[in-house]
């Protein structure tokens, strides 16, 4: 088959084989827009349910919420941040370390209702508690602790109290 068109161009090919060309490039070009057109389904359907009973505008307003929520977040974290060092920071004067140790004063008494009781804070000061109970009555003491040392002599429990709120033990029994 002859084709003036083709001729005049300078080619020399067989419009058969042309058309057949052109016809496996319809069917790739179809197999393509089949293809985008599954993608944009997809995303369309993706769309209507992120955009469901919205409008461009509200949506506009909700994302600038959430950057205001999220402003609010970061300044309340900065807050709690220096909150929570300044508790530290406090923590260090109060009595947190405790020592007890439990003695029978007489050995007449039973049950050993005298104590010794040491509290300090995180710099080793506070004070030692000395109650002795007698069968004339209760007597308690207080010895000043500072950096871990106390500048009136301590009797035994009272050194056992001591070492206890020293080393972050609490309570021991003679």
């Amino acid at each position: 088959m002859d084709s003036k068109l083709l001729d005049s161009l300078g080619l020399d090919i067989d419009p058969g084989v042309l058309f057949i060309l052109m016809f496996i490039f319809l069917i790739i070009v179809l197999i393509a827009l089949i293809g985008l057109l599954a993608k944009y389904s997809r995303l369309k359907t993706s769309y209507d349910v992120f955009m469901r009973g919205r409008q461009p505008a509200s949506l506009e307003e909700e994302i600038k919420s959430l950057f205001d929520d999220i402003t609010l977040l970061k300044i309340t974290a900065e807050k709690n941040k220096k909150d929570i060092s300044y508790l530290i920071e406090d923590m260090k004067e109060t009595y947190q370390r405790v020592g007890i140790v439990k003695y029978d004063a007489f050995k007449e008494m039973g049950g050993k209702l005298s104590f010794s009781i040491a509290l300090l804070n995180d710099n080793r000061t506070g004070f030692i508690l000395n109650s002795v109970h007698s069968s004339d009555g209760c007597y308690v003491y207080t010895k000043e602790i500072v950096d871990g040392e106390s500048q009136i002599s301590l009797g035994d429990e009272e050194k056992k109290a001591l070492m206890l709120a020293l080393q972050g033990e609490s309570t021991k029994y003679d």
